[in-house]
């Protein structure tokens, strides 16, 4: 049934008499009805209000009903006329049709026949309504998606494209509409032509997980193909649909965050250290003073390294003090260099490290353990860029990148009036902290992996592998000496190894006393056990002989065993 009080419909005729009969049939039907008397007064009646269906008399005092559907399509109203003849036949209703009307009526109008086709004209515009309506919604779905869309027919010729296939694919949609897809000059390997023509031959979807698919404007292009056939309502295939979805940028965050596992001798991947590299990459381009805090032993050197050597003076000196290994007035000499006679046993000039670093960086190490003295001198080239060897009055200018280090609280050292506030500001312009250890232990399995690789050629070693009681203490160890501390601990195990697989007897007896504090104790229990059961593996499970190898009495290991339920198969 039609919903005839939505419909609206203007009649239009210069006989009063016709155009009151007709209105009276169409309102009775409940249908919404204007009239004009006129081709003029049609025109504002177009303009005034938008009309579901126009009934006109063809013949009019001042125009014609071709004269109203011709303006009707001019302004692309997409409303059906029906025609009014006086002289209906086969040849004037073609003309009406070949003009674009919907259908005509004969005079004189009979009430069944005009109502007939005005219900006919309608439900046929409702269907037309619907459908552009879905064709709408299908063209606002493909121009809003960024995924490139391209359908085709069964011979691949493409039928339709949104926007984003100028985007991924590099083809203007108006280029490629009506070409078979397999004739176009692709810049990839073609796996998107062998997607569809798989579809088609077997009716079955197919998805092609990152391919590469190049061109000028896309090198590095990635993209996932899915591609699903295209059915009528007797489920027979007349087509495909393929979507490239682009995911260039995502395999290239992946491929970037793969490669950060280590990045400039620093291991980790952790989302902690991941954000200290992007930061050493934001400085890569300025020179600006970098202040590196942190714990002992959490890496503040190779920090250092990446920030030189990933910025613009990598080609430039980087030299390197450990203001905390020399006495005040070596320091000084080593920093700024000396004049001959400067001071006794000064028997030649000196250059020192800040004329040594000119044009590139100067590392200084243990910042927070420099003198008062040192202090004001390293604010004057901080401040100034310039300095005076000791024993001469001569002004030396350099451009040095500083970069400081220290696990110092530099800032309450500033509280306690024991490092100067101003140095301490200079200092800080960039502060790059460090996070412990403990803080990021899941990067540990992959510097254990680091460093073990780099002590089995050090030491002309094959330890392969490391026991899960020993992982696991590692794991969980809090570990206050940082890096520095796994790194001695593991090259002590690999010393002692005589394997291809570390175990707790290759830990040194004070890292395991240390660890027991913070063992789980059933994680104690399970180490022991495990111990227990190698011993005897490798002994034959003599136990005597494995009691003497895990340094404990043949009473001691016999308890054990029956306390872990050991039994000769290990279980």
């Amino acid at each position: 049934m039609l919903k005839q009080s939505k419909h609206k419909i203007l009649v239009v005729d210069d006989e009063e008499a016709l155009r009151y009969t007709i209105e009276t049939f169409l309102l009775r039907e409940g249908y919404d009805v204007d009239t004009a008397g006129s081709y003029k007064e049609s025109l504002g009646k177009l303009s005034e209000a938008r009309f579901d269906l126009i009934l006109t008399d063809i013949m009019l005092g001042d125009g014609t009903g071709i004269d109203i559907l011709q303006e009707v399509n001019r302004r692309n109203l997409l409303c059906p006329v029906i025609l009014i003849t006086g002289h209906p036949n086969i040849e004037t209703a073609s003309d009406a049709v070949r003009d674009g009307a919907h259908d005509y009526v004969a005079k004189p109008v009979r009430k069944d026949v005009l109502l007939q086709k005005v219900e006919m004209t309608l439900r046929h515009k409702e269907i037309i309504d619907e459908n552009r309506e879905y064709q709408s919604t299908l063209d606002a779905i493909f121009r809003s998606v960024k995924d490139a869309i391209v359908t085709v027919d069964k011979e691949l010729i493409v039928l339709e494209t949104n926007d984003a296939v100028k985007d991924i694919c590099g083809f203007l949609p108006e280029e490629i509409k009506g070409k078979p897809f397999n004739s176009l000059q692709l810049h990839c390997r073609g796996e998107c032509v062998n997607a569809l023509v798989e579809t088609i031959k077997t009716k079955k979807s197919v998805e092609t997980y990152r391919i590469e698919c190049k061109h000028q404007q896309r090198p590095n292009g990635v993209v996932s193909i899915s591609t699903f056939p295209l059915k009528n309502p007797q489920e027979d295939t007349y087509g495909c649909v393929m979507v490239l979805k682009d995911e260039t940028r995502l395999a290239g965050l992946e491929r970037v965050m793969h490669e950060r596992t280590q990045f400039y001798n620093i291991i980790g991947s952790s989302r902690k250290m991941q954000n200290i590299y992007s930061l050493i990459e934001n400085l890569s381009s300025v020179q600006t003073t970098v202040l590196i805090t942190g714990e002992s032993g959490t890496g503040k050197e190779l920090i250092a390294d990446a920030l030189h050597y990933h910025g613009e003076c990598r080609d430039k000196p980087l030299v390197k003090v450990n203001c905390a290994a020399l006495s005040d007035e070596l320091l000084e000499s080593e920093l700024f260099g000396h004049a001959k006679g400067a001071f006794t046993g000064a028997t030649t000039d000196r250059v020192g490290r800040f004329q040594k670093a000119d044009g590139g960086t100067i590392f200084l190490d243990e910042i927070g353990e420099i003198s008062n003295k040192l202090q004001l001198r390293l604010l004057r080239v901080l401040q100034e860029g310039e300095f005076e060897r000791v024993g001469d009055s001569d002004q030396i200018k350099v451009n040095v990148r500083v970069i400081a280090a220290t696990n110092n609280e530099l800032h309450k050292m500033v509280s306690a009036g024991s490092f100067r506030e101003d140095l301490y500001y200079r200092l800080n312009v960039v502060q790059l902290t460090l996070p412990p250890l403990r803080e990021r232990r899941e990067d540990i399995p992959a510097m254990l992996d680091h460093f073990l690789n780099g002590f089995n050629k050090k030491l002309n070693k094959n330890v392969t592998a490391i026991s899960e009681d020993v992982q696991r203490r590692f794991m969980s160890y809090s570990w206050p000496g940082n890096i520095r501390e796994l790194q001695n601990t593991l090259e002590f195990a690999v010393v002692l190894c005589h394997g291809s697989t570390i175990t707790i007897r290759d830990l040194s007896p004070e890292f395991i006393d240390r660890n027991e504090a913070v063992l789980d104790p059933a994680d104690k229990n399970e180490d022991e056990r495990q111990a227990i059961i190698r011993a005897l593996k490798e002994t034959g499970w003599n136990k005597a002989k494995a009691s003497r190898l895990l340094g404990i009495d043949r009473k001691t290991i016999y308890t054990k065993i029956a306390r872990y339920n050991i039994v000769e198969d290990g279980a």
